[in-house]
């Protein structure tokens, strides 16, 4: 069987951020965790940030078919909330790292993209400019990402509820206005 050699390198660095606790990820930690040449590493990535973007567009592809097959928008929601809900200490953990700034950076990319293709996928917001697109976009974004930075024991608990709240306001089932 073919060894994944982008995967291989990207769970190398993955086991050294969350498990070691390394808070100065280098190259030089990733190839001696996998046992590989610094060559190697660079014929595959152009640098950490290179890496950490791929592991996480992975993902995010990942989570994209996952939500696919669930084909109904608000299941989806609960889906990536249920994810990020798991993934929240591995995350934190990255975080304390030297690359903090830049996986926050790129965790708001793959949530923008995850967002903009499920808009297309089911064809929402139509009647938009692109201009106007790109601000709700922006918007949902930055309130899931708000919602998920402050989220609690009590928000777990009611996960349906806040997948189902936030599938209207996604899908305009909310409005601050009377009917």
């Amino acid at each position: 069987m073919p060894i994944d050699m982008k995967k291989m390198i990207a769970e190398a660095a993955w086991r050294l951020l969350t498990e070691k606790k390394v808070r100065k990820l280098t190259v030089k930690d990733i190839v001696e965790e996998c046992h590989i040449t610094r060559q190697s590493f660079y014929y595959h990535f152009e640098d950490i940030p290179d890496l950490l973007r791929w592991v996480l567009e992975q993902g995010l592809e990942r989570m994209m078919e996952k939500n696919r097959a669930k084909g109904n928008g608000e299941e989806s929601i609960r889906y990536f909330f249920l994810m990020a809900i798991n993934a929240m200490p591995y995350v934190r953990k990255t975080m304390e790292s030297n690359y903090g700034e830049e996986i926050e950076r790129l965790l708001r990319q793959q949530i923008y993209r995850l967002f903009e293709r499920a808009v297309e996928e089911n064809q929402l917001y139509r009647s938009c400019s692109q201009s106007e697109l790109k601000l709700i976009l922006r918007y949902h974004s930055s309130a899931v990402i708000g919602l998920l930075q402050e989220w609690t024991e009590e928000d777990t608990r009611n996960l349906d509820q806040i997948a189902h709240e936030v599938y209207l306001l996604m899908a305009g089932g909310i409005s601050p206005f009377p009917q």
